[in-house]
């Protein structure tokens, strides 16, 4: 049995949403707590899918977590971490990639870790050969084995001069959490800076960690011998608020969302003020509305931190299909991101996708097949359809298309969504979406 969302489109999406804890900090933060040598206790956690995950893989290896149910704040205690089989791994690791990153860790605190073969997001290959390949300048020995990887520190983990072809976060967060513990110095070069890696980078630093970030994308970590606990809040979900912020606009509503940190959507902001989005910001949120006037088109990069983030990309496409003229996105982060475009012109949304680079700058993807370019003409009027969620973002922009086309759509595969929005159904009743949740046999 699936989940079947019913959605009669056309009603402005008007009221308060409350964002909480970034998905792409708070797993990882919850991973560093197994360097620790005390319990750590982690704050403002939303109720996502990525959050129970690497709470039964941190119970599998002996972390004991406790959640206090008025607040949600997690409590990890590593005091009697000890090695997982491969089959619970797997079992609990779903098609999530988090596994890949308690590697580091795991060789420090047990000696061994175990990677099952892992699945993940249908935008790009994604492959973990980077990660394995840091693992091994620290000294780790890497062996291929029945359903996964093991891999082992015999001679323990000592510092690394380290380059990245290209600013991966989970690279970069796997350097992160592999250094701070291991013998002498580690610098990284071509390091990603996202909010959300100073975030850890704060996270290991409250623990006892040593880490320089300098301005050239380089990261120096001297490594030390222990690591204690640390009590931190993480940062809002700077990609839920962006994703609120198109809602608004794309169903010509008003969202105020608390939570959103100006600072971590600056980039955002220019676009949407340039489309005739407007917003106000406060110390609570950010509202966000649409400022009454023809949308207008742009021309659209995506880039690393700081520029304008690929997760935002999808939900602002929907936007733009209801600008007056040409608009232009060119993807340069995910090869595969705008297969979720299938879904808007069936809507009645006009999109073109090309291999070429349809940009400023000439990007990795340019010459290698990738359709990595969209061509937007509006304003489109969107229709009803029948929709299956293919990926996280992607769905969240079916759903807001869905919402603002003429009549009714029907949305399968919704649960992808709560992999990284938390309670998305409930703060879209709030917000006056006419929508109705039901069971379907599949």
């Amino acid at each position: 049995m699936g989940k079947l969302l019913t959605i009669h489109g056309g009603k402005p999406l008007q009221g308060r949403v409350h964002v909480r804890g970034a998905k792409n900090l708070v797993p990882k933060a919850m991973v560093a707590a197994l360097l620790g040598d005390r319990p750590s206790v982690l704050r403002n956690v939303p109720e996502i899918k990525d959050v129970d995950v690497v709470t039964s893989l941190l119970q599998l290896h002996g972390v004991k977590v406790t959640k206090d149910e008025d607040t949600g704040d997690l409590t990890l205690d590593p005091a009697d971490t000890k090695s997982a089989g491969s089959t619970e791994i797997d079992a609990h690791a779903g098609d999530s990639r988090i596994p890949i990153l308690f590697c580091g860790p795991l060789m420090h605190s047990i000696g061994e870790a175990f990677i099952p073969d892992l699945g993940g997001c249908k935008i790009g290959d994604r492959p973990i050969d980077y990660h394995l390949t840091v693992l091994r300048h620290f000294g780790a020995v890497v062996e291929k084995r029945p359903g996964g990887i093991h891999i082992s520190a015999p001679k323990g983990l000592h510092g690394a001069k380290l380059e990245l072809p290209y600013p991966s976060v989970g690279a970069t967060e796997q350097v992160l959490l592999t250094a701070v513990r291991a013998e002498g110095i580690t610098e990284l070069q071509g390091a990603a800076v996202e909010p959300e890696i100073h975030d850890l980078i704060a996270v290991l630093q409250k623990m006892g960690a040593i880490i320089t970030v300098q301005t050239d994308r380089t990261i120096r970590i001297e490594g030390v011998k222990t690591l204690s606990g640390y009590n931190h809040r993480a940062i809002p979900d700077r990609n839920e608020s962006a994703s609120w912020a198109s809602a608004a606009l794309v169903t010509k509503g008003d969202i105020y969302v608390e939570g959103a940190m100006q600072r971590d959507l600056t980039a955002f902001l220019n676009t949407y003020r340039k489309i005739g989005g407007e917003f106000e910001v406060d110390d609570e949120g950010i509202r966000f509305w649409h400022g009454g006037g023809t949308l207008r088109p742009l021309v659209l990069e995506t880039d690393v931190h700081p520029g304008f983030m690929t997760d935002w990309q999808q939900p602002l496409v929907v936007a733009l299909t209801q600008a007056e003229g040409v608009s232009i996105v060119h993807e340069t982060v995910y090869e595969n991101r705008f297969g979720f475009t299938d879904a808007l012109v069936r809507m009645g949304a006009s999109i073109q996708l090309h291999r070429e680079c349809l940009g400023s700058v000439p990007c990795r993807f340019g010459q290698r097949n990738f359709l990595h370019s969209a061509v937007i003409s509006g304003p489109a009027i969107l229709q009803g359809a029948q929709i299956d969620v293919p990926d996280l973002r992607g769905g969240f922009s079916h759903l807001i298309a869905a919402l603002a086309a003429e009549g009714t759509s029907t949305v399968t595969g919704i649960e992808i969504i709560n992999r990284g929005y938390e309670k998305f159904m409930d703060k879209l009743t709030g917000l006056g979406a006419d929508i109705e949740l039901s069971e379907t046999a599949r």
